[in-house]
């Protein structure tokens, strides 16, 4: 299977990094194919463009500007997004790819005023993702990060994809017991893929 990782933290020695590590490493060594695209090392522009916003319904001339990330989410069969969340949120140069890549014509389609999936390939959506807050305060938040994977993204995906969304909660708090604990976790659960 050929997975998009999806990483976002600017910091190589952060513990998301850390997490990445082990979410290609685990995937590799399962026989995988990763595509790992690290958003900061690649430099992803996140910023959509007056251009791209006015030209963002015209498929497929939409895609040019992006073109490159297009062609790899389209190659992928799964997709995994590692980062922190922020402020209750994706770091700026994921949400920017998000903006810019999950176009008309690549994501979604619409037809007759009704919108469709598009990205019936990925059959595997997980992300692994660290919050500074508890999950009962993220929860009390609405957790925008998880609904987008979970609702949003879900429903792009094929209809039997699997689906994870791990998550290190109360890292303001966390020990170095519980960063290994998540650390297996995540290479558990990656191992079934």
């Amino acid at each position: 299977m050929r997975i998009l990782v999806l990483y976002a933290h600017p910091d190589p020695e952060s513990y998301v990094a850390a997490l990445h590590r082990t979410v290609v490493e685990t995937l590799t060594a399962r026989g995988h194919e990763v595509d790992d695209c690290d958003l900061y090392a690649e430099g992803f522009d996140p910023v959509l463009s007056c251009a791209e916003r006015r030209g963002y319904h015209e498929t497929p001339s939409n895609r040019a500007p992006v073109e490159d990330y297009v062609r790899r989410l389209e190659a992928a069969d799964g997709l995994v997004l590692v980062n922190p969340v922020w402020n209750f949120g994706f770091p700026a140069i994921l949400k920017g790819f998000l903006d810019r890549v999950f176009l008309p014509g690549v994501s979604f389609v619409i037809a007759d005023g009704k919108v469709a999936p598009a990205l019936r390939n990925i059959r595997v959506l997980m992300s692994v993702t660290t919050y500074g807050a508890t999950r009962w305060r993220a929860f009390l938040m609405g957790d925008p990060p998880r609904r987008c994977v979970m609702r949003m993204l879900r429903v792009l995906a094929a209809p039997t994809a699997r689906t994870a969304y791990l998550a290190h909660y109360d890292m303001n708090n966390a020990t170095p017991e519980s960063r290994e604990a998540f650390l297996k976790r995540v290479a558990a659960t990656l191992s079934g893929v």
